[in-house]
């Protein structure tokens, strides 16, 4: 009831947004004439306008339709292309802090332009974030000319690239990077040493390319910078040889029953694993047995911790992650498969322990597990902008999560042009064979009218299959398992080509256009431009006649987004075009939701091999499922925000602290606050008004003071505590500043600061990365609190605030400790930490 009340809303919601802006629109099209009149310097003078303007303080809502007119002029006369009335809207949502839906091919490269312009006029930096690297140059390649004209300074943010590079990117008034490239930038100025050192601005606007997959697919993976911990890889390799081939798994695999004793549950609809009582008993036998541990500590105690966590991670490995699905191997590598894209990570890790585990699977170089030094998720980065926006082709289905989390509303755009794509409905098989003959004989019968075909797989191996089956019937064709982007945007862009037949994994080649009858490649002739122009033409009208670009899925997504994607590669500029997806009940999705009661059923249904069941009953169990898994998906990466809103607190404090420390020109006052602070938490350790006379409470003070700060004072003879602590505290403040003006007269001045600077931040970041390790190993551990009728998000928020409040306590001590004690005749020479 809520769900439908909240969808009725979104709609009418949507209806009075295009209302209101579509007014913008009208009179941005009354003022072109105006525009049009004005030659290539008039123009361009119109940014210095805007910018005077705004410095006098006039909003960049009141100069958004003389912007907008600008750059719609602009490109007419760089580009020869005039944004059309849509895309103008689409740039209003972008500005006003929203999504727009926009379907494929409708020009959200050209719209982003809008917007861009707009809010760089403020000298605070605007940053493009699209999905990998090829996207970025492409799409700062194209407009760069366009906003040159206007006056403004594209940058380009690469991973390969040095910090001066970096810094020169940023400080353009449109950067464009990857979402990794700007998380890691932000993490890794959080952890420099030098205000210098920095690359980023202040984060002031972005536009989010491909939002859908940026904010919604990637969310449950946070960014990581971690460093090597110890070699702890023989424990994989020896337990993968000795114990993990000795445990059973208990319960059904290909709906017969396995063994009702086993050692161990998967539950494959949430890709868990359990062990049974059996399975931990049986586990500590061969632990014994294979002198892992000892007969005095049990499997679960804390010395074994590693060991349990090990197995667990091999087991799921084996069990749970598959080779060409999951991951692949290459150059005796794992490589990740990214679930949600197809492409693969190249450089990215699971932790846990379960990379390592897959690379015991498959017997490869086991890499050290590795040290959180940094890390933040996609939803708080990008919530650090003070205004956010995004663009993308299919964002409606999940509205709900980017109002809830990142306070954007969605607004679907209309197409330019009607769309007359026919979405044909979904064939059922019963086995997976009969499918992919099905499917094979649906390409074959593109071929035979020379139709270009677009099949989208879920994943390597399935493509792989199609591949082989292709290359058996001699049909050439290209295969897209998105390994080179490069690649990737050649293989796409020619998929509308006559007669094409392309395989691609899920959303490869999202972000490029299916031109029908092939790209329009330039040609540097321009004595054969117009025969080029009139061949090319020839094909597209061909290609429209034999019905436009045809998808084939292969499967359905565990998302619905995912599978619109799929079809919106068709249809584009209202092109005709046609898609279908193939099922069977050997699927993925279909085994997990639909019973064996149904299965049954279905085959009794009186089928024969190779027909199918369509029925819009099974279109509403499908969707039905994918509505599950969406819920549990989002439940998830709520869950993940949920604890990392807790620790993005405590990140903001250690970082605008850090960030404070850096600007400081006087550390010697910030270092005083702090040995005043410690002076008064020791004192009030050892004494009240009631023993700060006995004679053993004053002797165990003068070893705590000796041993711990290297500080001897004389006895205080009072009888007023508070007197007491007067001198005492004077006493000791005095022989700590003695000790450390005694090291600025053996460095100097000028050196003492920079290593005092260097030493603070230095030991606030061990203290961090620390206190990181502790945070992850207590959220593993915080559910286990629910046995005692605990909340567990509520004991995470008050033992991490405990844990924090201590480290910053203990930070404080051990700073004032390594400072007073430390022997700093090696530091004497000026270069010691600037040749670092």
């Amino acid at each position: 009831m809520f769900k439908e009340i909240l969808n009725n809303f979104f709609y009418n919601n949507n209806d009075y947004i295009l209302k209101k802006f579509n007014k913008i629109v009208s009179y941005i099209n009354s003022i072109e004439s105006d525009f049009e009149k004005l030659n290539n310097k008039q123009l361009r003078e119109k940014t210095v306008y805007f910018k005077k303007l705004l410095h006098n303080g006039e909003n960049l809502d009141h100069i958004l339709p003389e912007a907008y007119a600008t750059v719609r002029e602009a490109s007419k006369r760089v580009f020869g292309m005039r944004h059309f009335d849509v895309q103008i809207l689409g740039g209003i949502v972008l500005h006003k802090n929203c999504i727009a839906e926009m379907q494929t091919g409708e020009g959200k490269t050209l719209t982003s332009t809008l917007p861009a312009y707009l809010n760089a006029l403020s000298n605070k930096g605007v940053h493009i974030v699209t999905m990998n690297d090829y996207l970025a140059k492409r799409d700062a390649k194209k407009n760069k000319p366009l906003f040159e004209f206007l006056g403004l300074k594209v940058g380009l943010n690469l991973s390969n690239m040095s910090i001066e590079e970096k810094r020169k990117a940023y400080s353009a008034d449109i950067t464009y990077a990857t979402n990794n490239e700007y998380g890691f930038d932000y993490l890794k100025d959080n952890m420099v040493f030098s205000k210098k050192d920095k690359v980023q601005r202040s984060l002031n606007y972005a536009i989010i390319d491909e939002v859908d997959s940026i904010l919604i697919d990637e969310a449950r993976t946070p960014l990581i910078i971690s460093g090597s911990l110890n070699n702890n890889n023989f424990f994989y390799k020896k337990i993968n040889k000795f114990i993990i081939p000795k445990l059973i798994l208990q319960g059904y695999e290909n709906e017969k029953v396995i063994n009702f004793f086993g050692d161990f549950i998967i539950n494959k609809k949430y890709k868990q694993l359990y062990l049974t009582e059996l399975g931990f008993k049986k586990i500590e036998r061969l632990l014994i047995k294979y002198n892992f541990i000892s007969n005095k500590y049990l499997l679960y105690s804390n010395s074994n911790i590693f060991l349990f966590s090990c197995i667990l991670s091999l087991l799921r490995a084996h069990y749970l992650y598959f080779k060409n699905v999951d991951y692949i191997v290459k150059k005796k590598k794992i490589i990740i498969v990214d679930e949600h894209t197809g492409r693969i990570a190249i450089g990215r890790r699971w932790s846990d322990g379960l990379h390592q585990s897959i690379e015991a699977k498959e017997n490869v170089d086991i890499k050290n597990e590795n040290k959180l030094l940094a890390s933040i998720t996609f939803q708080n980065y990008f919530l650090l902008y003070k205004k956010l926006c995004g663009m993308t082709g299919t964002a409606e289905t999940e509205f709900y999560e980017f109002l809830f989390v990142y306070n954007l509303n969605t607004v679907i755009i209309p197409t330019n042009l009607p769309m007359i794509r026919k979405d044909m409905p979904d064939l059922v098989y019963l086995t997976k064979k009969e499918k992919f003959n099905a499917i094979i004989f649906a390409i074959l019968s593109c071929v035979k009218i020379k139709q270009p075909v677009l099949v989208g797989t879920i994943s390597i191996e399935q493509s792989e299959i199609i591949s082989k089956k292709l290359k058996i019937l001699g049909i050439k064709h290209n295969v897209l398992n998105a390994k080179f982007h490069d690649k990737e945007a050649d293989i796409i862009s020619q998929a509308g080509k006559i007669g094409a037949v392309t395989i691609a994994t899920n959303i490869a080649g999202r972000g490029i256009d299916i031109i029908l009858g092939g790209c329009k490649k330039k040609k540097k002739n321009k004595n054969n431009c117009s025969c080029f122009i009139k061949k090319w033409d020839k094909k597209n009208k061909f290609v429209l006649n034999v019905g436009g670009l045809h998808v084939i899925g292969t499967e359905r997504h565990e998302s619905r987004r995912i599978d619109n994607q799929l079809r919106g590669r068709s249809g584009r500029q209202g092109d005709v075009g046609s898609s279908q997806f193939y099922l069977s009940l050997e699927d993925s999705l279909m085994k997990i939701f639909i019973s064996n009661k149904m299965k049954f059923f279905f085959r009794n249904l009186g089928i024969n091999f190779g027909e199918f069941i369509t029925h819009p009953w099974i279109n509403k169990i499908i969707e039905k499922a994918q509505n599950k898994i969406e819920q549990k998906n989002f439940d998830l990466r709520k869950q993940l925000l949920d604890y990392d809103n807790i620790y993005n607190k405590q990140r903001i404090v250690i970082y605008k602290y850090r960030n404070f420390l850096l600007k400081s020109k006087n550390i010697n006052d910030i270092i005083n606050k702090i040995l005043h602070d410690v002076i008064n938490s020791i004192i009030n350790k050892f004494f009240n008004k009631y023993i700060y006379k006995k004679k053993k409470n004053i002797l165990n003070f003068k070893k705590y003071l000796k041993k711990n700060f290297n500080i001897v004072f004389l006895n205080i003879q009072t009888y007023n505590f508070k007197i007491f602590k007067k001198k005492l505290f004077k006493n000791i403040f005095i022989n700590a500043n003695l000790n450390l003006f005694y090291k600025e007269k053996i460095i100097g001045l000028k050196n003492i600061k920079r290593i005092k600077k260097f030493f603070i931040i230095k030991i606030l970041d061990d203290f961090w990365t620390d206190h990181l390790i502790n945070m992850e190993n207590l959220r593993q551990n915080i559910n286990l609190r629910s046995y005692a009728q605990k909340d567990p998000k509520q004991e995470y928020i008050k033992e991490s605030f405990y844990m924090f409040t201590s480290m910053l306590k203990t930070f404080k001590y051990e700073l004032i400790s390594f400072l007073i004690k430390t022997d700093v005749s090696f530091l004497k020479s000026d270069n010691f930490f600037y040749n670092r």
